[in-house]
């Protein structure tokens, strides 16, 4: 036997305490009874009381509450087999990991706030397969698209600033990327999620936007960091140093909206911008990606348990019928002589 909901089993122990406290009341109203009359005029006061019923009663009603837990807590034993088919989204995540995704105006740092946001969309995730591609001025495939959702957020644990040694934002050549590692054919709609503070040093991601509609691929895009913008840390110089340019200027970083709005407003998509306490993921998911089309990704015969709680429900309610027809005390009356 296993359960479906084994917490309601730890409430069973309530039925201890219970008993005790039912006890104690009946043992307590006896004395207060005894204070007023004595027992030898008991039967002749209460006629056809009998203490025995009033325990039994309350051994009923104790015993139903027990199989009332045990059914709430969805006892199963046997099985049948039964084909289960996921279906789902496939979803590329593009994750920037440029020097400016380091800046500190959402804390901890920009990047740790997207990897924060990500982690929770995968909690949400129903049979969709998602991928992680990491991006800066080059960009590679760190997770395929995939069902292994422990395999992912792996992945994504290791993603940092620097991961990709050649510096810079290449948004374009990230979304080029991106479109060849989605498998042709297929019923279900694709999508790109892409994480960004919008700084672009290179190429022209609207130029994408016909290959985009072609493949119907959808972008999401987040916007992470704050349009006031932050001084980068440098990591060599410590945590009280800044980097700076070649020209000994420190480098402030923003957040650049404008090509992430049209991404995907021209897509189908959505844009939120990342805020602390919100990183706007799960408002995506919910809100725009929920009713998109899925397709049958993978199936498998799975083991279904069959449930017996109603066979602890019909108990339960036998014993609560049995202890209302129980009286309390005997049917006859003693007439005095």
């Amino acid at each position: 036997m296993q359960f479906g909901n084994p917490t309601w089993l730890y409430a069973l122990w309530a039925l201890l305490p219970l008993a005790g406290l039912m006890w104690w009341l009946t043992r307590r109203r006896e004395r207060r009874l005894l204070r007023l009359v004595a027992s030898e005029v008991w039967a002749a006061l209460v006629p056809g009381r009998n203490p025995r019923r009033t325990r039994a009663k309350q051994a009923l009603w104790l015993g139903a509450a027990g199989l009332l837990l045990v059914a709430l807590a969805q006892p199963q034993w046997g099985f049948h087999w039964e084909e289960v088919r996921q279906r789902g989204l496939n979803l590329l995540v593009m994750l920037d990991t440029s020097r400016s995704m380091a800046a500190q105006d959402i804390k901890p740092n920009r990047l740790q706030q997207a990897q924060w946001g990500v982690r929770d969309l995968v909690q949400k995730l129903r049979g969709d397969r998602i991928g992680l591609m990491a991006f800066a001025g080059s960009s590679y495939l760190a997770c395929p698209l995939t069902t292994d959702y422990a395999a992912f957020l792996m992945m994504l644990g290791d993603v940092h600033v620097g991961l990709i040694p050649r510096g810079g934002t290449a948004i374009a050549q990230a979304l080029t990327t991106a479109l060849n590692s989605f498998e042709p054919g297929g019923q279900a709609d694709r999508v790109i999620v892409l994480i960004t503070d919008g700084e672009d040093h290179e190429g022209d991601p609207l130029a994408l936007l016909p290959k985009l509609k072609e493949q119907n691929i959808r972008v999401y895009t987040v916007g992470v960091g704050t349009l006031e913008g932050e001084l980068l840390p440098d990591e060599q110089a410590g945590h009280a140093g800044f980097f700076k340019d070649r020209a000994g200027n420190v480098v402030k970083s923003a957040l650049h909206e404008d090509v992430l709005r049209k991404l995907a407003t021209e897509t189908g998509g959505a844009y939120v911008r990342a805020v602390p306490g919100d990183f706007g993921l799960d408002r995506l998911y919910e809100q725009s990606m929920a009713p998109l089309k899925r397709d049958e990704q993978s199936s498998r015969m799975a083991q279904i348990y069959e449930d017996r709680s109603s066979w602890f429900l019909g108990a339960a309610l036998a014993l609560l019928a049995l202890e209302a027809a129980l009286r309390p005390g005997d049917r006859r009356r003693e007439v005095p002589a």
